[in-house]
């Protein structure tokens, strides 16, 4: 297997309403076996819903100012910040600007990395649109 190199402008925009849209990065399509990530741009005061994930994330916040919520506690992040969020915690982010995009790079420990929303218990995988039938 060979590596690859990624160039997002060069990517589909997947458009998840709400003022969020995703560009997928490293994903099954790509060759990877183990982890997923992409970008994620956030419009001035959109916010990703409270959700939980069945394997751990990192956030990096690329550009803008986010804040987030993270199993009840509330921080204000920017540019070069990091989170890790264990499995199964609650968690969102917020794009605190009202004028500037935000910007964040996702990272999951796992292919088979899922989403469930806390209000409605719905869950999706992260890479459904991604990986081959």
């Amino acid at each position: 297997m060979k590596g690859v190199i990624l160039h997002p402008a060069d990517l589909p925009v997947k458009d998840r309403g709400g003022g969020i849209r995703t560009i997928p990065l490293v994903t099954y399509g790509v060759g990877s076996r183990s982890m997923l990530n992409g970008i994620t741009t956030l419009d001035p005061g959109a916010a990703v819903p409270l959700h939980t994930h069945n394997c751990e994330e990192s956030v990096v916040v690329l550009s803008g100012h986010a804040r987030a919520f993270i199993d009840g506690v509330e921080t204000d992040l920017e540019a070069r910040d990091t989170t890790w969020i264990p499995a199964e915690v609650p968690h969102f982010f917020r794009n605190i600007s009202d004028s500037e995009p935000m910007s964040i790079l996702w990272t999951y420990a796992s292919i088979d990395a899922t989403r469930t929303i806390v209000a409605t218990g719905v869950t999706t995988r992260i890479d459904e649109e991604h990986r081959p039938a």
